[in-house]
């Protein structure tokens, strides 16, 4: 054995992978040849092998060597010969290798390479085969081109353009018309002459002519010459060869007109327009000028601008855009005064629709009204091109029969004649062009308006109506014309009658047999090579010589599938199946003689002359005699059509006696049963004779007989054929019925394969059950019946249009007929070639409709649009289409439709994605098993919709599966399953719920083997992180070991790996010991299941995947209508279930697009279907059925349901009751009155209910219901109008009175009288009960008194009723209400109201308005009470709104009541007292009456700032506001429940009127302020806001009203309660339940808010320091720093406490400013506690930082109080005397006195220095100075006395400009005074100190613009860390000693006692202390201000170019504890 020999030997033992892929090459052809055998032995297209093999291939075929790349074709070959379309999966892959590495090698190489891209195209990979195409055309090398052109022709050949879409190769071809190998050219040129031969030369001209030289075109033309013919296909895909022997069989039984088959092989011709680009005309017709030509003035250039328009819309097919501006033009220009513009405009127009098709649909009908109204012009051009215009709207399909029918009745009774008889005749051409779908649909609506012009006194309007009629008979028969036609006289029903007759009647159903020979066409066969094609290269079309015929009709090329009987290499020629020879079943006429002549001595002379006998004994002895005859003879068959024409001829079929008749019958009988071969023909003759003797009650059981014995020779199908037409034409009804009979006895022997299904139950439903006699009717029924036994409910879907008493008939009939899938015929058919089908029965036999023409590119590209809508419309259209094929598809031309609804998959819209699952579900159950290979792999993308988060979705996915399952087997669904579980993108709810789905499915199953492909990912998932997947996995691996075995799942583990392979052998541990029995039961499972092995589905006693719904079915007998059986059985199965499922609902999202309506607007369809959609969602499957069913009955069932269980599931209900609502509006807008009672039954105790749990309908809800409610409630039945205003009236106690108004204001404009009349009466009822809840409603009552002007007495009296009521609660003010009158009106109301008065007086009623004025008085004085005895009770909600205390000041609470959650404030308020009783008292909607009059007097006051109006206000500014403060808490919580937001806006809209008048703010009290302020805030932080109605300006207006309460009310109030809020909130304070946030989150997020106004505020503090009481923010900056305590405040200046670094601003602002002149504040600081105060700390360390900064020049250490002379420039100063002090201070007076902007309020400092001091000289301090400025002084102290005498302020004094004051500052004698700085913000460094920048940049939240706020900005507070550093003490906290040690105290304990001292002097003379009113507090007199001399000269620069004014918050405290201290109020020191 040689070495090669060895190494191929030991390389077979190589797994095939390993062989095919070896370094040496012999090894790789040996396998490459073994593998071609292997595949040849293969005859099982599903043989796992080939699974095995097909990735080999795309390594094989590139092999460098070319004989072994060879024999890898070879293989390739073999194997595509033996798979089946699952193969195409390697297509793509496969065919890229042989375009790279095959087409360039040897001829032999290429020529096998193109047999195998043949193969492919057999196999269905188009799309593959056309994209590898693409890329070899694009190869530079020459040669390999011309072979790719060469099989897309030999493709095209052989295919035909069905397979091969012409599309992609037109694309291709101008690319190669201009390459530079005229080899390459001429292919391409062949290739265009084939294309023309499927899809027409205009086509191919039009489209490709223009894209080529000049040279190549005439070269094309010249070959178009000799293309003749059209072209069919030679070769069939491998699906559809496995059909073709059903097909040759079906060709012999279709005698009466082509089959379904012959009708799909006639050619037709391809729209062009779907093989054109479109072309974008908008664009250049901007350019073009057209706008500025269609307004021209001239007609020539109008003309000129529409006929551009015209020439760019000429184009073939138009980019669809926005054509509507120019339709609207065009619109005015068909009525343009000149003809010419109107001709070019109605031509325009035409050009328009021809191009965009249907998207000319809606400017069509706007349109179509004007061009029927201008068929008036005579004018023949005009005309012509109107009418030219019209049909090319309808062909194009702009319009359709349905869209034009309202025009047409206009225009058909237009005056103009013409006008009628051109829309007339139109209408004919629409008709004539539409298809019978359409027609049924609408001839109902033609066929009057027909038969009315009928009547026209014009005749061409009668002829032209006549031909419409001719037109709809022609198309649909005339069965709808028969009723019309009875009305007619008998004239016009002749002429009718004739055109009818003439035109050809209804539809033939029977074609000439020269239309069948045609449709067979020529036998012939064709032996077919190995390469399985006629090779002709695509250049061998130029022939130039002989014209290109067309192939034969039905060529048989590879008809069978190819490989069957394969052996060794594949030399050997495949066997081709000749067509049956068709037999002629036509007889042709025939004389008595001739058949004498032919007949010879067969039969005796004697017995032929008696039958001529007009004896009726004589015939009948000869008939007798005939028959023994006939019986005698042997060789019967050459004489069967002699005799049997013998006895048509005579006694023939007119003979009247029964005997005879009976023995004829029986003779034929006998031939018929005994020849072997019984000539169609022959059953021709005699068939119509039998039908008749069927009719006659004495030969009927012989005629029944003879007909069965037909069937049994030729097939019944072919006799049912023929009797079709027989039993419709004939006259006698009982041939009709009795034969109808006898088909039901025919179906029950022979079954339903020979038959054509279609036409018998087209038969059954047009004629049987429309038929007049009931006998018919009967019979059909049963027959039906009879058919449900053999093909299943199926057949239920082909009558669902017939009437609901014929549908409940039927459905009886299907009970005592029930499916049964083993059924067999009772008797066979012995002519095997007549067989139709061969399929035994089952669903599969019914007929598949052909959609592919209904699949149009305009549905496609709908499907891709933009808009949603038009998404959804498409997609409902592709359901509709599935209907109307009785949902039964063929596969043909939808492979683009499951591209198209691929991309729905995806969509941005869920509903749409659920849409579609349920589309494509729909689709596979149309379309069966086929839907596998038509599908493009769908199935994987619907399988990731099992990833989506909405279980909605997931369940829709699943319901697909089911639906794709009963299609095809679960084997086909198993690659993709396997590949969605290992997609990590499915997440693990989409693998839980699609493995608990597969175990469903196994769990049914005894044996599949393709289980074990599972296994890998089972395992894998074993292993998941999610516990539920995990459990759903390991349940489906325990259906996959019951089925396939222990043996057969060990085997199978080599590809699992790590943890999950120790998992499965751990679960397999247990089947050890059991595996013998496990294994012997599995095997005696799968005995008893299918014996078919490959193709076995395994489904043990589970029914076939067609059979499945028809047991579901059978299960349960049904017994009522239509439907009932599966619904029973569904019931059934969901009982378990709870009736609601609200797991999934989300109310919220569902109420946010509810549009809020008072009007009531009719239902949309897509509400409908969202609709539907959530009642399938949340309704359990038997309520939802009821509750959408169209049967009342099932409705009120659906209710009763609810009702019967309402008090248990109130949860669940309240949850979807705005679905329930919209459910009720419904059924309230429909009149079935059963249903509308039980509905308002219902109400009534849901409503109950709703108030029994405490709930109220949201806002939304009642914008769902109530419109309806309202508009419905003028029914016309008393009894519903009574049950409807009773549910109003429990609905305004429930709801709101206030709420409810608004709608029954808008029902008082309704149409309905009677609405109207009980909106009236409801308003009376409403002022009766609830006026003080609508009494902001009032002014509604001049809708009511409008009324008392109507006709209708009814509604004048009810308005007058009602008026009165309001009289007598109102009494005179409803004048007020009712609006301007007219005289009569008001007497008429006049004359009401004295009777009114009359009345209420006899009944001792009071007067009228009397109770208005006491319960005003009640509400006034004690407005609790009167909330407890009206008996108001609050309204609870679900849930609390919130548990925040009320929060407000002690001294508030003490003398006000407690606040009722509603009180009725049974008036609206007409003073200022009592709308602040409301504001206090009243609910959230009451109080808006009192806010409205508060807003009124607020704005009035304000136009008069100094009146008496204003002091009136400021006097109740705070309580005011304190109302307002404890009311926005209150309506916020309200608006939270759901209610509108309107209370909300109108407080929020009162406190800002309040705050934009700076007095009325300043009025307002701390503890007020305190309260509206925390309130403000906690509400911008609430994270509910802006969810509410109008969140977002809620939150803008919150923050405007925050900015303008800092900018105007008191600053000082401001500072210390925002201090104070510093502090952590009281946990009451805050809105609960918290949502995700702790407490302390919230405390930081509030202290943020607080920290941004303090920003706010300080930033303006140097502008505003005169306008503060520095003492009081100091005391309040002092009480927050000792309650942190020393330890706190390091720890959180650790931590960067932003609360903290505030307050340390602040102070550090405040030193900066005042200078050492600070510490003159101090008068409510107790300095003297031990330890010393915090805040003493803070300030020197402040003062020390600013000296160090050069901002102050200390005289001595710091710390120290006084700052006289330096220590150097005096050299004994006395370092603790007042005298220094006294020195300091008033060198810092003289200073200001000196400065003309400060001289004022340095006299005034002065003048109180000599008040308080009357014994110093300060005159003896200006020895230096000149004496015109001591003069200056002297002047301005006299003044200052007479000015504070006069009780005037300061800034008033006029004082002249001071002299210089000549007085050097600077000097010895005082010492210099502190360095100024002149930005109070600036950095100071200094020492080790380091300051940050102060830039108080605040977030635009807080801007003072108003109009920028921004409240998004507000809700997340941001801090800018540079804001509050800037004091300069944060570095040095961790330094301050535990008590304040410095100097500081010391220094103002000597001060002190030194003022103490003083104090006891001033005591003496008292008439010297001035006592000054402070904010109007005289209990707290300040004394004069005692300025420090080191105060800052920043305050002189802060307002330059005037004059300060002087504030008394401006004195100095330290003053004020002087003053304290004379008169003894505190001890002194």
């Amino acid at each position: 054995m040689s070495e090669d020999e060895k190494l191929l030997k030991e390389a077979k033992k190589l797994p095939w992978e390993d062989r095919l892929m070896h370094k040496n090459w012999k090894v790789r052809n040996d396998a490459n040849i073994d593998l071609a055998a292997v595949c040849d032995s293969i005859s099982d297209p599903k043989d796992p092998r080939l699974r095995e093999f097909g990735p080999f291939f795309k390594k094989t075929l590139a092999d460098s060597n070319a004989p072994v790349q060879e024999k890898a074709l070879d293989a390739l070959i073999a194997f595509l010969k033996a798979a089946d379309a699952d193969a195409a999966r390697y297509a793509k892959e496969v065919c890229d290798v042989i375009v790279a590495k095959c087409m360039t090698g040897r001829p032999k190489t290429v020529e096998k390479s193109q047999t195998a891209f043949m193969l492919w195209m057999e196999l269905e990979a188009v799309e593959q085969f056309l994209d590898a195409m693409e890329k070899a055309i694009k190869n530079k090398v020459a040669k390999a081109v011309v072979p790719a052109i060469d099989v897309m022709f030999q493709a095209l050949s052989e295919f035909g353009s069905k397979i091969v879409p012409p599309k992609r190769i037109l694309k291709m071809l101008p690319e190669l018309f201009d390459h530079q190998d005229q080899n390459v050219r001429a292919s391409s040129k062949g290739l265009t002459l084939e294309l023309c031969r499927w899809i027409g030369k205009d086509a191919v001209k039009s489209i490709l002519l223009e894209k080529m030289r000049d040279t190549m075109k005439k070269e094309l033309e010249a070959e178009l010459v000799n293309v003749t013919g059209t072209a069919k296909p030679t070769r069939k895909i491998r699906s559809e060869q496995d059909k073709e022997p059903e097909h040759e069989a079906a060709s012999e039984a279709v005698i009466s007109g082509p089959s379904e088959e012959a009708a799909a092989e006639v050619h037709q011709e391809i729209d062009e327009y779907e093989l054109v680009d479109p072309v974008d005309i908008l664009t250049p017709l901007e350019k073009s000028g057209f706008w500025d030509g269609v307004k021209a003035a001239k007609w020539s250039e109008r003309k000129e601008a529409v006929a551009e328009l015209t020439k760019l819309a000429s184009t073939k097919r138009i980019a669809p855009g926005d054509f509507t501006e120019i339709c609207r033009t065009l619109k005015k220009l068909i009525t343009d005064v000149n003809i010419a513009v109107a001709v070019e405009a109605v031509q325009a127009i035409g050009n328009l629709a021809s191009g965009l098709r249907t998207h000319f649909s809606g400017s069509s009908r706007l349109l179509l009204p004007v061009l029927l109204e201008k068929l008036k012009e005579k004018k023949p051009a005009l005309a012509e091109s109107l009418t030219q215009t019209l049909q090319a709207m309808h062909k194009s399909g702009c319009l359709n029969l349905a869209d034009i029918v309202e025009d047409v009745k206009v225009a058909v009774k237009n005056k103009v004649p013409l006008v009628r008889s051109l829309t007339l005749n139109w209408v004919t051409f629409c008709i004539e062009t539409s298809n019978k779908a359409v027609i049924l649909k609408v001839h109902k609506e033609y066929v009057p308006i027909c038969m009315e012009s009928l009547n026209d006194g014009t005749p061409e309007v009668r002829d032209a109506a006549f031909s419409a009629l001719t037109a709809i008979a022609k198309s649909v028969g005339m069965r709808p014309l028969e009723k019309s036609l009875e009305k007619l006289d008998d004239v016009r029903k002749k002429k009718l009658t004739e055109m009818i007759g003439g035109s050809g009647g209804g539809p033939a159903v029977v074609s000439s047999s020269s239309a069948i020979q045609a449709s067979v066409g020529s036998s012939s066969s064709l032996e077919v090579s190995d390469g399985s094609f006629a090779r002709k290269s695509a250049a061998s079309m130029l022939s130039g010589k002989k014209p290109v015929q067309a192939a034969p009709a039905n060529k048989k090329a590879a008809s069978t599938k190819l490989g069957v009987n394969k052996k060794g290499d594949g030399s050997g020629h495949a066997k081709v199946s000749k067509p049956a020879e068709t037999e002629d079943v036509e007889p042709a006429e025939m004389s008595l003689e001739e058949v004498e002549e032919k007949l010879g001595s067969l039969i005796q002379a004697d017995t032929i002359s008696q039958l001529k006998s007009t004896v009726w004994k004589e015939r009948l002895e000869a008939i007798g005699s005939f028959k023994e005859q006939v019986e005698a003879i042997q060789e019967l068959d050459p004489s069967v059509e002699i005799l049997v024409r013998l006895l048509c001829a005579v006694p023939g079929w007119g003979e009247k006696n029964v005997q005879v008749q009976q023995q004829v019958i029986e003779v034929i009988t006998h031939i018929a049963s005994t020849a072997s071969k019984f000539p169609k023909k022959c059953v021709v003759l005699c068939l119509l004779g039998i039908s008749e003797r069927v009719a006659d009650i004495k030969t009927r059981a012989h005629a029944m007989k003879c007909l069965s014995t037909f069937c049994e020779a030729v097939g019944p199908g072919f006799v049912f054929q023929r009797l079709y037409k027989i039993m419709k034409e004939h006259k006698n009804p009982k041939v009709l019925s009795e034969g109808i009979l006898w088909m039901v006895s025919a179906v029950d022997d022979f079954g339903t394969s020979h038959l054509v299904l279609k036409d018998l139950i087209d038969f059954c439903k047009d004629i049987g059950l429309q038929s007049s006699t009931a006998a018919t009717r009967n019979s059909t029924i049963k027959l039906i019946g009879t058919l449900h036994k053999y093909v299943g409910p199926g057949i239920k879907g082909f009558l669902s249009d017939v009437k609901p008493a014929l549908l409940t008939a039927l459905d009886a009939e299907y009970e005592k007929n029930p499916y049964e899938e083993s059924a067999a015929p009772k008797r066979t058919v012995k002519a095997a070639e007549s067989m139709s089908s061969s399929s035994g029965g089952g669903l599969d036999s019914l007929p598949r409709e052909d959609i592919s023409g209904k699949i149009t590119p305009v549905l496609l590209k709908g499907l891709e649009s933009t808009d949603w809508k038009i998404r959804l419309e498409s997609i409902e259209t592709v359901n509709k289409i599935i209907e109307e094929a009785n949902k039964r598809i063929q596969p043909t031309g939808t492979g683009e439709l499951f591209g198209a609804l691929r991309g729905r998959l995806y969509d941005s819209n869920k509903n749409l994605i659920i849409a579609t699952l349920s589309t494509i579900g729909g689709v596979a159950s149309a379309m069966g098993a086929a839907v596998d290979k038509s599908s493009k792999g769908i199935l994987s993308d619907v399988l990731k919709c099992l990833g989506d988060n909405k279980k909605h979705t997931r369940e829709c996915t699943l319901s697909t599966l089911d639906s794709w399952l009963a299609a095809v087997h679960l084997e086909k669904m198993i690659p993709y399953i396997t590949t969605a579980i290992t997609d990590a993108k499915l997440g693990a709810e989409g693998r839980k719920d699609l493995f608990d789905w597969l175990s469903k499915q196994l769990n049914v199953l005894v044996n599949f083997p393709d289980a074990t492909q599972l296994l890998k990912p089972v395992a894998s998932s074993m292993t998941d992180k999610s516990a539920d997947v995990r459990h759903s996995a390991e349940a489906c691996f325990a259906e996959i070991l019951r089925i396939c075995g222990h043996e057969v799942v060990s085997k199978n583990l080599r590809d699992i790996q790590g943890p999950a392979l120790a998992i499965v052998l751990e679960r397999l541990k247990p089947y050890g010991g059991l595996h013998e029995t496990f294994e012997s039961g599995r095997v005696s499972a799968a005995s008893k299941g299918s014996s078919k092995i490959g193709k076995s589905n395994g489904y043990g006693d589970r029914p076939t995947r067609h059979g499945s719904k028809a047991n579901s079915s059978r299960a349960i007998p049904a017994k009522g209508p239509r439907q009932e059986s599966l619904m029973s059985v569904q019931d059934i199965g969901v009982q378990s279930q709870a009736l609601l499922n609200v797991k999934d609902s989300n109310k919220d999202d569902r109420e946010r697009i509810v549009v809020r309506r008072y009007k009531f607007e009719e239902i949309r369809s897509e509400q409908i279907q969202d609709l539907e959609n959530d009642l399938m969602r949340f309704f359990r499957e038997d309520l939802h059925r009821r509750l959408l069913s169209t049967d009342f009955k099932k409705q009120v069932d659906g209710i009763e349901m609810l009702q019967k269980v309402l008090p248990s599931i109130a949860k669940d209900i309240i949850e979807v009751l705005d679905v329930l609502l919209k459910w009720f509006v419904m059924r309230i807008c429909e009149s079935n009155t059963s249903c509308l009672l039980k509905v308002l039954e219902f109400l009534h105790e849901l409503f109950d209910m709703l108030k029994s749990e405490g709930y109220i309908m949201t806002e939304a809800e009642a914008a769902i219901f109530l419109p309806c409610l309202i508009e419905k409630s003028g029914h016309n039945i008393a009894q519903v109008r009574e049950k409807m205003r009773e549910l109003i009236k429990q609905i305004i106690l429930t709801y709101s009175a206030a709420k409810t108004f608004p709608y029954i204001q808008e029902g008082l404009r309704s149409r309905n009288n009677r609405t109207r009349i009980e909106c009236v009466d409801l308003v009376g009822f409403l002022l009766e009960n609830h006026v003080s809840e609508i009494w902001g409603h009032l002014k509604s009552l001049q809708s009511v008194a409008s009324l008392t002007s109507e006709r209708d007495g009814d509604i004048r009296n009810a308005a007058l009723i009602t008026l009165a009521t309001g009289y007598k609660i109102l009494g005179d003010d409803i004048w007020k209400f009712v609006g301007k009158l007219t005289e009569a009106q008001r007497s008429m109301l006049d004359e009401r109201f004295k009777r009114k008065a009359r009345e209420m007086d006899k009944r001792k009623e009071g007067k009228p308005g009397e109770i208005r004025a006491v319960l005003r008085r009640s509400v006034r004085d004690n407005g609790l009470d009167l909330a407890e005895q009206s008996g108001e009770v609050s309204r609870s909600t679900v849930g609390p709104l919130s548990n925040r205390d009320s929060y407000s000041h002690p001294e508030f609470q003490m003398d006000r009541a407690p606040i009722p959650r509603t009180v009725p404030g049974t008036v609206g308020p007409t003073d200022w007292n009592e709308a602040l009783d409301i504001i206090s008292y009243g609910s959230p909607e009451q109080s808006v009456e009192g806010m409205k009059v508060v807003c009124h007097e607020l704005a009035q006051a304000t136009s008069d700032p100094e009146g008496s109006a204003m002091d009136d206000v400021v006097k109740d500014a705070d309580r005011l506001v304190s109302c307002l403060a404890n009311k926005v808490a209150k309506t916020f919580d309200f608006s939270l429940t759901g209610a509108s937001s309107r209370s909300c806006k109108y407080v929020l809209n009162t406190l800002m009127q309040t705050f934009q008048n700076r007095r009325l703010a300043h009025a307002v009290k701390e503890s007020t302020l305190d309260s509206l302020i925390t309130e403000l805030l906690l509400w911008l932080l609430d994270e509910r806001v802006p969810r509410m109605d109008d969140g977002s300006q809620l939150l803008k207006a919150l923050n405007v009203l925050m900015l303008k309460i800092l900018d105007n009310a008191n600053r000082t109030s401001s500072f210390v309660v925002l201090i104070n809020l510093l502090r952590p909130l009281d946990p009451s304070r805050w809105p609960s339940p918290a949502i995700n946030e702790s407490l302390a989150i919230r405390n930081q997020k509030f202290s943020d808010l607080v920290v941004k106004c303090l920003i706010k505020l300080t930033k303006v503090l140097q502008s505003t320091i005169y306008e503060v009481d520095l003492d009081r923010i100091l005391q309040s900056i002092h009480i927050y720093l000792q309650e942190l305590g020393m330890e706190e405040i390091r720890k959180r200046a650790g931590a960067d406490d932003k609360p903290l670094r505030m307050v340390k601003t602040v102070l550090h602002e405040l030193v900066k400013l005042r200078g050492t002149a600070i510490k003159g504040h101090l008068s409510m600081v107790p300095i003297d506690m031990e330890p010393q105060p915090i805040i003493l700390a803070y300030i020197d360390l402040n003062l020390q930082t600013l000296a160090a900064a050069r901002m102050l020049s200390p005289s001595g250490p710091v710390g120290q109080t006084h700052w006289g002379d330096s220590t150097a420039n005096n050299p004994a100063p006395a370092t603790h005397s007042a005298d220094a002090q006294l020195k300091q201070e008033l060198a810092a007076i003289f200073k200001k006195i000196g400065d003309k902007q400060t001289c004022t309020i340095g006299l005034y400092e002065l003048y109180r220095i000599t008040q308080l001091y009357p014994k110093v000289d300060i005159f003896a301090q200006l020895q230096n100075a000149s004496e015109a400025f001591r003069t200056y002084i002297r002047d301005g102290l006299a003044q200052m006395e007479k000015t504070t005498a006069a009780g005037r302020t300061p800034s008033s004094v006029p004082l002249s400009t001071p002299p210089p004051a000549a007085l050097n500052l600077s000097s010895p004698k005082f010492g210099a005074l502190s360095p100024v700085n002149t930005n109070p913000l600036s950095e100071a460094k200094s020492m080790n100190t380091k300051l940050e920048p102060t830039n108080f940049n605040l977030p635009p939240s807080y801007a003072e613009d108003d109009r920028g706020s921004d409240p998004a900005l507000s809700r997340g507070p941001r801090f800018d860390q540079s804001d509050s550093r800037h004091q300069s003490g944060d570095q040095r906290n961790d330094r301050l000693p535990s008590g304040v040690t410095s100097g500081a105290l010391d220094a103002i304990r000597e001060r002190m006692k030194s003022i103490q001292l003083a104090a006891a002097a001033g005591n003496q003379e008292p008439a010297n202390k001035p006592v000054i009113a402070v904010n109007g507090n005289l209990g707290h007199p300040l004394p004069n201000q005692f300025p420090l001399a080191t105060e800052h000269a920043s305050i002189e620069n802060s307002m330059p170019g005037g004059v300060l004014p002087m504030d008394e918050k401006a004195l100095s405290g330290l003053q004020a504890r002087m003053e304290r201290l004379k008169s003894g109020s505190i001890e002194p020191l």
